[in-house]
Formats: structure tokens, C-alpha cells, sequence
């Protein structure tokens, strides 16, 4: 596939908005996007940050200054505190009450990044917005097509399945075909005031989240039995809503047995406020998992949903396993079958569908 089809000369004055988070990948996507001769204005985005989490946005959004000032742009505050709040914060915590597992990445990448920013560069005379992502857009056969990031460790397409070509047509992602450890090289050659700063990591804009803690700031504690396989109780924790699957902290094993292996939740019921629990991950629910997921919100990138019997893949989570899957549509109902079984996907969770690098669009389990 091609890069964009748009000839250098014609580019040179092309306005981009650059979302500039105070991390070395968008900083060096700025950097890059002004040596080709865009007219790049930065952008730090204000999000909504609750009271009781340590506060970092006054510092990443003076590290975004720095580097403003060190590539002679101009640089802008925008405030979306109001649209995080409403369309990522409150959607977490919603949906963790319901039981389901969300991705807030997702939801802040659909409607900050590529919503409300997007919007703004628009409406202010931008021609595109860029972001530090690892992932790639190319066009070609008259569609936008999103592809994963070269550096398959950093690849971020899992979380870009909600865009459409609209919103394609008018994003950039300048270190899409370059590794990780040569970002930071560009960076040190250019002495980017953010070269050596550590990456971010956890929710977006919010960072590492202890998900019990802050749930309890919006969700009364209430006390129920750990079971094992078998339905037997062996322990109790505080609350259903503030576990996920796979998760072996947070509740208290009262009965002992002759193994020291942890416990990991395996599923969890909301109304009854159980959780079950397994010295396996997967438990014995191994091999009688899902062969198939019904999927809710889908979008697909290229408009179209996928031919049921081409031969694609699945991602069920961010770094997952590419999953062999056919995507089956019938009227308005889409099924993702996978060629064997899995292991039980949680209600909420992301699904991500590929052909190849290829990322075709995705859904939500129902």
C-alpha cells in the first residue's frame, strides 16, 4: 500500500494539529510532521481528572510547552474536561456497575481524540490532526485504510476500531512506521525536552488507576462470598463490580487449601454479588469457552462489514493473541466466530477484527 496520496509539494503549507500530550511519541510526530513541511500548531488537551488522584496535567502540559517552544510552533490549550468526564469517566464507571468489562482507551480515542480535538482543528482552520499513535493510515483503491504500527510491541490499533473514513480522511500518525527505540533516538537528536521522559501508562489521560479505589469513590463497598469451581464458599471480598476476570488481588481466602497457588477470578455475578474463582486462570472453563461472540456498537472502517467467509483474526484484548475468526453479519446482528473455542470474554470488552495488518473495524461483546 501507498502513503497518502497527496504530492509533498502540494503539502506545504497544509495546517495539522498536533496532539501534543507531553510524551516523547508526540512530540518526535510533531517534530517530524514540521520537517516535512506542514505549518503544525500543538495542542495540549485538558481532560477531566477527579480530586483524589495525584494531579500530572500541569506538568505534562508544561512539558508540551517546552516542546512547543523548542520546535517554534504555536502552541494551544484546549479544554475537553467536560466531554472526558461524560463520554470516558462516566461510561467507566457505568458500565463497571452493569458487570461488564469497558476499555476506556476506546471511548477516549473515539470521542477526545479523534471527537472533540478533531472537531476544534477543524472548525479552526486545520486541515488534519496528528497523535503519537503507533499505527498507520494509508490510502489507496479510494479508502482509508488503518494498519498496525510497525513496532508490533507499541501497535495501537486495537484501540482506533470506532474510526470511520470521515474522520480517516482528516488524521495523521507520523510515527506509525517507526520503532519504538528509534523515536527516542529522533528525540535525543533534536535534544526534544521530552527525550528521556518516561511513557505513560494505564487509562487514558488518568494513568494507573487502582480500579477498587476509584470505583469506591462512586460505588458503596458491599461484602460477598468467594466460590470456588464447585459453588463452595472459601472466602469472601467487598464488592463484584471492583473485580474483573483474571484478576487474583482484592479478595480474602478464608478456607485454605493444601496448595499455596493463587486464586483468579473466572466470573463474577452481579446481582447474587459472587465471585468465582480458580487456582487457573481459565479454570475449567477451558475448552468451553466461546466459539462465538455476539458484538454490539460495530463499526467498520472500510464501511462494509467483512465477507463471512474470508479468513481473518480476532484481538479480544489490547496485545491479545491474534484470534483465526470468520465475522458473520445477518441484517443488523454481527457474530464473530472463532475457528476454536476461547476462553469466556467478558460482556463490554473490545473486539477487534484484522485481516493481516490490517485492522477492518470492531465491536463490543454484548
Amino acid at each position: 500500500m501507498k502513503k497518502k496520496g497527496i504530492e509533498k509539494s502540494k503539502i506545504k503549507k497544509q495546517r495539522v494539529f498536533v496532539g501534543l500530550s507531553g510524551g516523547v511519541d508526540s512530540s518526535v510526530s510533531a517534530a517530524l510532521l514540521l520537517d516535512e513541511g506542514y505549518d503544525v500548531t500543538g495542542v495540549f488537551i485538558k481532560t477531566w481528572h477527579p480530586d483524589f488522584l495525584p494531579c500530572t496535567w500541569k506538568e505534562d502540559r508544561l512539558d508540551a510547552m517546552r516542546v512547543a517552544a523548542h520546535l517554534g510552533i504555536p502552541f494551544e490549550t484546549l479544554d475537553l474536561e467536560s466531554t472526558y468526564k461524560d463520554e470516558v469517566a462516566d461510561y467507566m464507571i457505568e458500565e463497571y456497575k452493569k458487570g461488564r468489562t469497558p476499555n476506556p482507551d476506546v471511548m477516549c480515542n473515539k470521542n477526545v481524540k479523534f471527537g472533540g480535538f478533531l472537531k476544534y482543528a477543524l472548525e479552526n482552520g486545520a486541515d488534519f490532526v496528528a497523535t503519537g499513535h503507533y499505527a498507520q493510515n494509508i490510502f489507496e483503491d479510494e479508502n482509508y485504510h488503518l494498519l498496525a504500527g510497525v513496532d508490533g510491541n507499541k501497535d495501537q490499533s486495537y484501540f482506533l476500531w470506532t474510526l470511520k473514513q470521515e474522520q480517516l480522511k482528516h488524521i495523521l500518525f507520523p510515527i506509525g512506521e517507526i520503532e519504538k527505540p528509534d523515536v527516542r533516538k529522533i528525540a535525543k537528536k533534536i535534544e526534544l525536552p521530552t527525550a528521556e521522559k518516561k511513557d505513560s501508562q494505564g487509562v487514558c489521560f488518568l494513568g494507573k488507576l487502582d480500579m477498587t479505589e476509584f470505583l469506591a469513590h462512586y460505588e458503596e463497598k458491599k461484602r460477598g462470598d468467594v466460590i470456588d469451581e464447585n459453588g463452595e464458599v472459601i472466602g469472601w471480598h467487598d464488592g463484584a463490580i471492583f473485580h474483573t476476570l483474571g484478576s487474583r488481588h482484592g479478595f480474602t481466602i478464608t478456607k485454605k487449601g493444601t496448595e499455596d497457588e493463587p486464586y483468579f477470578v473466572i466470573a463474577k455475578d452481579i446481582r447474587a454479588n459472587t465471585l468465582t474463582v480458580s487456582h487457573k486462570e481459565e479454570g475449567s472453563l477451558k475448552g468451553k469457552g466461546s466459539q462465538s461472540l455476539k458484538l454490539e456498537n460495530v463499526n467498520w472502517i472500510l464501511k462494509n462489514a467483512p465477507d463471512p467467509e474470508a479468513e481473518l483474526s480476532a484481538r479480544v484484548r489490547y496485545r491479545g493473541e491474534l484470534l483465526p475468526c470468520r465475522v458473520i453479519t445477518v441484517e443488523t446482528e454481527t457474530v464473530v466466530e472463532f475457528l476454536d473455542p476461547q476462553e469466556p470474554v467478558a460482556p463490554g470488552q473490545s473486539v477487534v477484527v484484522y485481516d493481516g495488518e490490517e485492522c477492518l473495524g470492531g465491536g463490543v461483546v454484548a
